[in-house]
């Protein structure tokens, strides 16, 4: 995961305008994929759900404590900064160890294997930058499916058009390609190593619920962030430009200032206003302080 070379930037608009109702939103849905059940996957999410449904009603003081502390380490600084900003977009550049030790971080969200994600992303990014999107990338549909279609189901596309975001060798990483084979083993050590060293209560509580608030808080926070809240930026002959939700933006560590990312898709900074508090910027700032990471695009 050494540095490669910058991508282009695509340039936004300004403006003021509140993000359009969904009828108004483009409705062609061309044949580039289809919506399959993902049983390994919605297994893998009611799992969690259950078990930390467990962990949440057995919880102790010091258990939640230690879930919050690992829930902002690895999504913030494992699965935010280090592999949407750092490995996805390339906002930043560090060394091969620092954006190993944060991909693996972000595989203990317990949300999925870091390829998956970042393939994902680049056809998720790819389609919602074209004039027509497909409906499953377009969000032009109610909560209530996209809970079954993005939680249970995956996109299946019929070409590798969007790969070409990505940038060369990625997904010939030794490391990433391991890290993609094992996340759920690492999880599930986790799980163990706590169940043994403190009480399987606290392993529900601290890495079922944790899981189970990731894989639920993500989903939300993706759907909200392209119905609702304001767009101060259109991109130009895109059929997507997302939204800002403050307060899902704040508790998000900056992902949720989402109409901020659409439209300044290579910066390190979501959060462009005083009062969007971006934890995620601040953790990439103080990564420079540190020495771990240089060259930030803000």
């Amino acid at each position: 995961m050494g540095p490669s070379p910058w991508g282009p930037t695509r340039a936004a608009t300004t403006g003021v305008k509140r993000a359009a109702p969904a009828t108004h939103r483009i409705h062609m849905d061309p044949p580039v994929g289809r919506v399959r059940f993902a049983p390994v996957k919605s297994a893998w999410l009611w799992t969690m759900i259950l078990t930390g449904a467990v962990g949440a009603v057995v919880a102790t003081p010091r258990a939640l404590a230690v879930a919050v502390v690992l829930h902002v380490i690895t999504l913030c600084i494992g699965h935010s900064v280090g592999l949407h900003r750092g490995i996805i977009h390339r906002s930043y550049r560090a060394s091969r160890i620092v954006l190993g030790v944060l991909a693996y971080l972000a595989v203990l969200t317990g949300l999925g294997g870091p390829l998956t994600w970042i393939r994902m992303h680049a056809v998720r990014d790819y389609w919602q930058n074209q004039p027509a999107c497909p409906a499953y990338l377009g969000y032009r549909h109610s909560l209530a499916r996209d809970f079954v279609w993005n939680l249970h189901c995956k996109f299946q596309t019929f070409d590798d058009r969007a790969d070409a975001r990505l940038p060369a060798g990625l997904f010939n990483d030794p490391w990433l390609r391991f890290l993609e084979l094992t996340w759920s083993l690492h999880v599930l050590l986790l799980a163990l190593v706590i169940a043994v060293v403190a009480s399987p209560a606290a392993a529900a509580t601290i890495v079922g619920t944790r899981t189970a608030a990731a894989l639920l808080g993500h989903w939300f926070i993706t759907y909200a962030a392209h119905r609702w809240g304001t767009q101060p930026h259109v991109t130009p002959g895109a059929a997507e430009s997302g939204t800002n939700v403050w307060v899902l933006g704040v508790l998000s560590f900056g992902e949720g200032f989402h109409n901020h990312h659409h439209a300044f898709p290579r910066s390190a900074r979501m959060g462009r206003a005083p009062h969007e508090l971006d934890l995620g910027w601040l953790t990439v700032r103080a990564m420079c302080a540190l020495g771990l990471a240089r060259d930030v695009r803000s």
